[in-house]
């Protein structure tokens, strides 16, 4: 395993740091932090001396260019002036990103909310209404600073890296080398029976985790992974189970979806190659951040030969899903 750098930026992002920061805005924090869930950036709710507490994002240094991320601000805001159910950051002083030490950040209001229930087919439809309607603004224009989702990107450049550092053990190396070879020619297979499918702008990651329910429905919530794509993307993470059940989830996706935009079938058949994409670019986005202490404490089973023996194991899986007929819709 390579060495871990001593000081990752992160490290001197202190509370004290977090709260002068939010103070440097004109907002004015009451000393209250609670770190939220997650660890490709920082992410805080802050109490305020004045009104409800705000969330304060710091983004990761060096990976997203100050466009790009103002550029996802400004897909969010088109959605929510057009009355759809997500969070943008607050315009402050007129501007959405802000620097502090180094440290570029925004502030959200907080929004509360619970894990929606994907066995209802009343919530999945729901679901489908306000995708589609996301989906209906992402395809009014093109992304200009922002990546498109595609093989080299999140399969052919993982896989290299994960191969070209000491992640891997190195008595399944070559095993590695070789199911992820056949598993991103089965990709590519299913990306050409598909055919020259349209992209758009995409929520980029929207699965349960990132979508808060209430008695008034969905909000949608971290665009921090929005990008160009085919528009599947942001159905086939609501499905799970074996296929007949995910055919049911998938239809009732679609009953609310095509009320606003219209599904192209042929997407279908990147479904499992997608999935397998984000399965090979999960380990490599893992390894990228191993300079993160906040990895290697939440992933320690990252460097373990059964970690790897089950990455194995699921891409030969994801290799015989591939060559089965699509799910019907």
């Amino acid at each position: 395993m390579p060495p871990m750098k001593t000081q990752h930026p992160f490290s001197l992002l202190t509370p004290d740091t977090v709260l002068d920061a939010i103070d440097s805005t004109g907002m004015r924090s009451d000393g209250r932090l609670l770190a939220l869930n997650s660890y490709e950036n920082r992410v805080y709710q802050a109490g305020m001396e004045d009104g409800a507490p705000l969330i304060a994002k710091f983004y990761r240094p060096e990976r997203w260019t100050d466009a790009a991320i103002l550029e996802e601000h400004g897909f969010v805001e088109t959605l929510f002036e057009r009355e759809i159910p997500v969070v943008p950051a607050r315009v402050i002083n007129d501007k959405t990103l802000h620097e502090y030490k180094g440290f570029r950040f925004s502030i959200f209001p907080r929004h509360g909310g619970r894990a929606p229930e994907l066995d209802n087919p009343n919530t999945l439809e729901w679901m489908g209404r306000f995708i589609g309607r996301i989906h209906a603004v992402g395809a009014l224009s093109n992304f200009q600073h922002r990546p498109t989702l595609d093989i080299q990107s999140f399969g052919g450049e993982p896989v290299d890296y994960l191969l070209a550092h000491d992640f891997i053990p190195f008595e399944l190396l070559e095993v590695y080398r070789g199911v992820a070879a056949l598993a991103l020619d089965g990709v590519r297979r299913c990306f050409d029976r598909a055919g020259d499918v349209k992209t758009l702008r995409l929520h980029g990651d929207c699965h349960v985790g990132n979508v808060l329910w209430t008695d008034n429905g969905p909000h949608f919530v971290d665009f921090d992974d929005s990008r160009m794509g085919p528009a599947i993307q942001d159905l086939w993470m609501l499905l799970s189970g074996e296929r007949g059940e995910q055919t049911r989830q998938f239809s009732d996706l679609l009953a609310g979806y095509e009320d606003f935009y219209e599904f192209n079938p042929r997407e279908l058949h990147l479904l499992e190659a997608l999935r397998t994409l984000r399965l090979i670019h999960y380990s490599a986005w893992i390894a990228r951040r191993w300079d993160d202490a906040a990895f290697p404490a939440a992933f320690p089973w990252f460097n373990t030969q059964r970690y790897w023996q089950d990455r194995i194991l699921e891409l030969r899986e994801q290799i015989a899903l591939m060559n089965e007929p699509p799910l019907h819709c």
